[in-house]
């Protein structure tokens, strides 16, 4: 995203900061961008289902958008989001 610097707007280990959603929230007014969800949750909550939403959605991202290269590569900024989130594909395709 232009005009976000990394570790400041944009996490090092991927997705935006608290001061990243805060400035784009102020950028786009009526936004409703939250920070990732990294921490435990309870199955079947708002979070969990929030958070299987993401991981299915940047999963076929990743499949349809990216390159060989950049789906292979760790420290490229969609597999840095998706570590963050927590997202495995074994964990989240089955229907809970």
């Amino acid at each position: 995203m232009k005009g976000y610097k990394l570790g400041v707007h944009k996490s090092r280990s991927g997705g935006l900061t608290a001061k990243g959603v805060a400035k784009y929230r102020r950028e786009n007014p009526g936004s409703k961008l939250k920070t990732a969800v990294t921490g435990k949750v309870k199955r079947g909550s708002k979070a969990a289902k929030r958070r299987k939403s993401f991981c299915l959605r940047m999963l076929g991202m990743k499949k349809k958008l990216t390159s060989a290269k950049t789906a292979r590569d760790p420290n490229s900024r969609i597999n840095k989001a998706l570590r963050k989130w927590k997202c495995w594909i074994n964990k989240h395709t089955s229907t809970t």
